[in-house]
């Protein structure tokens, strides 16, 4: 299990790597001001962890429920259902593009948010961002490159293979997340039902809290709006086994659980904002 979900995350990135375009993604980011650039951080970084810790005030859960839900709650990117976003209306190249500037972020705010909502439970936790550079290059740059010489070098194959290939690995890494689930045995017996309320509430929050801060002049706002109901699992249980001092397998339900709702939830939003 140890090495099954980095294998799902690694596919998942190599398959979005085959449909991106540098060039693309450098002009998304040209297209964003400094306002809009400010907004999307709080709507990334600072706005779904205080939803997080404002649920655990709300809701009897347990401290390490809530440390999960804190984890995936700072952990933006994840590449689950990235292609799918094309397919729902949505721009791909700038949720591509989100992925990749949430991902050069990462090593510069987890581990300031971590600390600081540490302190608030008289706790000192630091997790080094060199650390978290490592992890991010090996799990997201790295595939995404490979995804990109891929395409170059043989794209025939690669555009016939990408959709089974993104196909595959969202199933595989919605396998392996039940599996995780499963395993958690007597943990997971013990997780307060309260869970099956804050888990959905800390999605919907993400999208509340991204419709407000982006406004319309936002360059892809309903593009980043869903994007940013998708927080990376595997780093935030990678980090809640190595960092937190509390029991590991009481952090898996809330972030296993919220990975399993998340594709849900970003297909109702995408359909409301058909709609509208």
């Amino acid at each position: 299990m140890k090495y099954l979900l980095p294998s799902a995350v690694l596919i998942l990135m190599v398959s979005v790597g085959m449909s991106l375009k540098f060039r693309e993604i450098l002009a998304n980011w040209r297209r964003h001001t400094w306002v809009s650039w400010t907004r999307l951080l709080f709507a990334t970084f600072l706005v779904p962890p205080l939803i997080a810790l404002g649920i655990a005030q709300l809701l009897p859960l347990d401290l390490a429920t809530t440390a999960g839900l804190f984890l995936i709650a700072v952990a933006p990117g994840a590449p689950l259902l990235t292609r799918n976003t094309a397919k729902r209306g949505f721009d791909m190249q700038m949720a591509a593009s989100y992925q990749v500037w949430s991902a050069l972020m990462i090593p510069i705010m987890i581990p300031l948010l971590v600390a600081l909502a540490g302190k608030l439970y008289q706790r000192d936790i630091w997790i080094p961002p060199l650390t978290l550079m490592t992890i991010i290059g090996k799990q997201q740059f790295l595939p995404l490159l490979a995804g990109m010489a891929l395409m170059h070098f043989a794209p025939v194959l690669c555009t016939r293979a990408q959709s089974a290939l993104n196909i595959f690995a969202n199933l595989f890494l919605t396998v392996v997340l039940i599996a995780l689930l499963w395993k958690t045995g007597s943990a997971l017996k013990e997780t307060s039902p309260w869970l099956l309320v804050a888990v959905p509430a800390l999605a919907v929050g993400c999208i509340a809290g991204s419709r407000l801060l982006l406004a319309n002049d936002t360059p892809g706002a309903q593009t980043l709006v869903i994007c940013n109901v998708n927080r990376h699992a595997g780093l935030a249980l990678l980090l809640s086994g190595q960092y937190l001092r509390t029991n590991n397998n009481g952090a898996v339900p809330s972030v296993a659980y919220y990975a399993l709702a998340a594709p849900l939830i970003m297909g109702l939003y995408a359909k409301f904002a058909r709609r509208q």
